[in-house]
């Protein structure tokens, strides 16, 4: 039996709450992990976890042993990282998700070309803008869009985010260009998405519902809604930045603009020192990490 025999499903079982979940993490069945747990108790001769049908918990000894246990395993992972860049041969698995536009747009051809880089790597990309509980599902990896949750998740900051509020020049001629936040409740807004826009004023955040006749969850289609005249949008610079370059809208309200939030790669404490997923999110970086232009 392996001094290892054990501890990679004890420490899963504490970080998911749930020996279905660390089953699931690790691809193998529930009785699996807790046979090891079982035997890994009985080769320290200590009980390490308390359980219930509702849960799970760390005994005292078990809190002592999870805390060594996950730096063992955080070692392994970067020794074997480490070996694994210096023969340059990245293999397994690696399961991710991002939010559909961003993802089909942007994430996704890049992570084509990461797969080119290393063509052993198998790749899942999930795209769904519902937001995937990581640990849960067994995801590595996942693209997030603007503020984040608290949470106990690792992330690096992949790109700055802009939002713009604007319109085309047709509508400002027929309708006037709204100079106050209060002179948007005179002008046709279109909604992408969410129902309230997002402010700064006299350095307070606001948020403004706009009363919108026109919405639509598709932040490609309020573009075009804009683009035709139809009203005034509020959108991330990835949605409209070449059109704003181009002259085709015109930005709006720029005192009022919100700091730029991000563009995250989100991943588990456990997956923060994966050869894969490290990789990837160092290749986003390169390959995203020019902000865009405000101007």
């Amino acid at each position: 039996m392996s001094i290892r025999d054990g501890v990679f499903e004890f420490v899963y079982v504490v970080e998911t709450e749930s020996f279905t979940a660390a089953a699931k993490r690790m691809d193998v069945s529930v009785a699996h992990i807790s046979r090891h747990v079982n035997q890994l108790e009985n080769r320290l001769g200590a009980k390490l976890l308390y359980r219930t049908t509702r849960q799970i918990r760390l005994t005292e000894v078990g809190e002592v042993y999870y805390h060594y246990a996950r730096k063992v395993m955080d070692e392994l992972l970067e020794a074997e990282r480490a070996v694994i860049e210096m023969e340059g041969k990245q293999i397994g698995k690696l399961r991710m998700t991002a939010p559909v536009y961003y993802g089909e747009y942007f994430v996704a051809p890049l992570v084509n070309d990461f797969l080119l880089r290393y063509p052993k790597i198998d790749l899942e990309l999930n795209l769904t803008n519902r937001t995937v509980d990581l640990v849960e599902e067994g995801y590595d990896l996942a693209i997030r869009l603007g503020t984040l949750d608290s949470s106990t998740m690792m992330c690096r900051k992949l790109v700055s985010r802009t939002q713009y509020v604007c319109a085309s020049p047709a509508y400002l001629a027929a309708h006037g260009t709204p100079l106050t936040l209060a002179d948007l409740a005179k002008h046709r807004c279109l909604n992408a998405i969410l129902d309230h826009w997002r402010f700064i004023e006299n350095g307070r955040l606001r948020n403004i519902r706009t009363g919108a006749s026109w919405s639509c969850n598709s932040g490609l289609i309020a573009k075009d809604a804009a683009l035709k005249g139809l009203g005034i949008v509020q959108l991330p610079d990835y949605y409209v930045q070449e059109e704003l370059n181009k002259g085709l809208l015109v930005s709006l309200l720029e005192e009022f603009r919100l700091p730029d939030d991000g563009i995250w790669a989100v991943y588990p404490h456990n997956r923060h020192l994966s050869p894969k997923v490290k990789l990837l999110v160092d290749f986003l970086i390169e390959r995203l990490g020019t902000p865009p232009a405000t101007e």
